[in-house]
């Protein structure tokens, strides 16, 4: 009788000593050691597993989802010579930078009210609606940060224009005049053979990595800030943050491999110019956890209490 009982039950469980055969292939859960507690403490590593698969896809798809707008968008609005990236750095970016810090957010540990939340309807996506949003506010936060870090390297460091063998000729303003090289201001529109410097490239390609790298710590959690778990708690992500941080500091700054990345090594004065950039999409982050989940954490907050 036990059978027709376990398949028609939302999970079915068995024991695994005491059991019968018929029950166990019937059920979807089997007790190997016949403890009830264990249920208990299978549905909290369940509940692990899950959350640390939504912070990996949200990682992946909120950096991705912000780099094809910071394609599409700055070439609808500058121009298609104007991309901020070049492919390399984006072959360098999704394969080798974003790869260790999205595999050390599955290392990630239960968050402490894991179990304090109510079930999950069976019929939820891995992808819900708050992760759409959350998704949806990163991504343009992460394409504003670097689009703004792309125009201002624009400035430090001005557009030139080649000739049909590729060589440096010429720069312009921003009417489109010819100008020496010492004269150059900032240019929105040009000649039709002008084209973003490497030190703007520069600006966008760290700024985007920066910004990243920041990311992963904020997807810690989907609703709690990363300063309440401990910013350094996941050793593992730590290390890799590190391991990619170091690897954007070998593009940087090893002279070979400046033309092949089109990059230059940034000064103090660059960096500081850049920093308060990457900062932007982890502030945002953080304050759409606070704001969106306030309401959630206050009631769980209070039947934790007892209030």
């Amino acid at each position: 009788n036990d059978a027709p009982a376990l398949k028609q039950a939302d999970i079915g469980v068995a024991m695994g000593i005491t059991g019968t055969e018929v029950a166990k292939g019937a059920a979807d859960m089997i007790l190997t050691d016949d403890n009830f507690a264990t249920i208990v403490s299978a549905v909290s590593e369940g509940r692990v597993i899950f959350a640390n698969i939504r912070k990996f896809v949200a990682f992946l798809l909120s950096c991705n989802v912000g780099e094809i707008l910071i394609i599409f968008l700055s070439s609808m609005i500058l121009g298609p010579t104007f991309a901020p990236l070049t492919p390399i750095q984006l072959l360098w970016l999704n394969l080798v930078t974003d790869s260790f810090p999205a595999l050390a957010l599955g290392n990630e540990k239960a968050e402490t009210d894991i179990m304090d939340r109510p079930p999950r309807p069976r019929s939820e996506h891995i992808i819900n609606k708050p992760m759409v949003q959350q998704i949806v506010v990163q991504s343009l936060a992460i394409f504003l940060a670097v689009f703004a870090a792309f125009n201002i390297g624009r400035y430090v460091y001005p557009d030139y224009v080649t000739d049909d063998s590729g060589n440096v000729i010429y720069v312009t303003e921003a009417d489109g005049t010819e100008v020496a090289q010492e004269q150059t201001s900032f240019k929105f529109f040009g000649h039709e053979n002008a084209a973003p410097s490497n030190g703007a490239e520069t600006y966008a390609f760290v700024v985007l990595i920066m910004a990243e790298l920041l990311r992963a710590f904020s997807c810690r959690s989907d609703r709690h800030s990363v300063f309440s778990m401990g910013f350094f708690s996941n050793q593992t992500l730590v290390k890799a943050s590190l391991l990619s941080f170091a690897l954007v500091m070998v593009v940087l700054y090893v002279p070979f491999l400046e033309p092949i990345f089109n990059t230059v090594p940034p000064t103090l004065r660059d960096w500081g110019i850049m920093i308060p950039l990457m900062l932007v999409p982890f502030i945002i982050g953080e304050l759409f956890k606070v704001i969106y989940y306030h309401k959630d954490n206050e009631a769980l907050r209070q039947r934790q209490t007892g209030l």
